[in-house]
């Protein structure tokens, strides 16, 4: 298949570079030439486990000519829509667009920009850290699910592509379900490292921030539940301490957003739990708190006290 990554993160990396190497055609689109540049003459490095290497995969900056099977949106959450409407400009109009992106609202943006029909959705519990341009560090693996995989949705050869690639990778027609099961986790996790600073093993183990991920993901889960969302897993708070344990080296993206000063997904994953309370009335003040400080800390960089 031919694979258009959109976004040369770390999961961008992480996906090129195996796809690439089960003998898809990858083709990655970066909004900085210069970074794209660097790219096409060193290639991407991936590193797993006490291993290393080298694969090298075609990044534009611009159009890209040749045709697309699917575009896989790797962008943080807020860039989303602007990415979207510039390949749109240009990407093939029979091309799927696929995003794992964490938070809730991706989703809704790309199928304004390209049509409910030609939208797939997922989760990957792929863990994956930027170290640098085209420097990636594979950082845990896990399952890769999308959907909805109807008579004729291109999923189930998406799938088989991801297979060949070592993803272990499934379809399902319950997208939703699982976009709200992940931001359950993401609730739970990524705001907490992004204030604190610890790694996500930390979190279970000290009492203030155990009460705090409970109290969140409590939250959201009332929210999921007025909404008819079914839940992949029976107890979330139990759910994200099992993730926090498992991933307990880990750096969260927001934790990695704040210590390289960039703007973070929060307003797309606490934030998005603030904004759908409101729709029904469920209050919501713990998500509300770690999304104003983490927004605080992010419009901040430039006054931080280091001594």
């Amino acid at each position: 298949m031919n694979f258009l990554v959109v976004g040369p993160g770390a999961m961008g990396c992480l996906f090129a570079t195996r796809l690439k190497k089960a003998g898809h055609h990858v083709m990655i689109v970066d909004y900085k030439p210069e970074r794209a540049d660097f790219i096409n003459k060193s290639g991407i490095l991936i590193e797993r486990g006490v291993g290393k290497e080298k694969v090298r995969v075609p990044v534009v900056s611009g159009k890209a000519l040749e045709k697309t099977d699917v575009a896989l949106i790797c962008v943080k959450a807020n860039q989303t829509r602007e990415a979207a409407e510039e390949i749109a400009s240009w990407l093939d109009h029979r091309a799927a667009i696929l995003t794992l992106q964490n938070g809730l609202g991706n989703l809704e943006l790309l199928e304004e920009v390209f049509g409910k029909e030609r939208v797939l959705g997922g989760v990957t519990a792929e863990g994956a850290t930027l170290l640098g341009p085209g420097h990636a560090r594979h950082a845990g693996q896990g399952q890769t699910i999308i959907g909805p995989a109807g008579p004729d949705s291109p999923v189930a050869k998406i799938v088989s592509a991801f297979e060949d690639a070592g993803f272990d990778a499934h379809s399902t027609e319950e997208v939703e379900n699982l976009i709200w099961g992940k931001l359950l986790v993401n609730v739970g996790i990524n705001a907490l490292t992004a204030i604190t600073r610890l790694k996500n093993g930390r979190l279970p183990a000290i009492e203030g921030t155990r009460t705090v991920i409970k109290m969140a993901v409590e939250e959201a889960e009332s929210v999921a539940h007025v909404k008819g969302i079914n839940l992949p897993y029976p107890n979330p708070f139990e759910r994200v301490l099992e993730v926090c344990r498992a991933t307990a080296e880990n750096k969260a993206s927001m934790l990695q957003d704040v210590l390289g000063q960039r703007i973070t997904e929060i307003q797309f994953i606490n934030g998005a739990v603030v904004r759908e309370g409101k729709k029904f009335g469920i209050p919501t003040p713990v998500n509300l708190t770690l999304t104003s400080l983490v927004s605080t800390i992010q419009e901040t960089y430039d006054q931080r006290i280091t001594d």
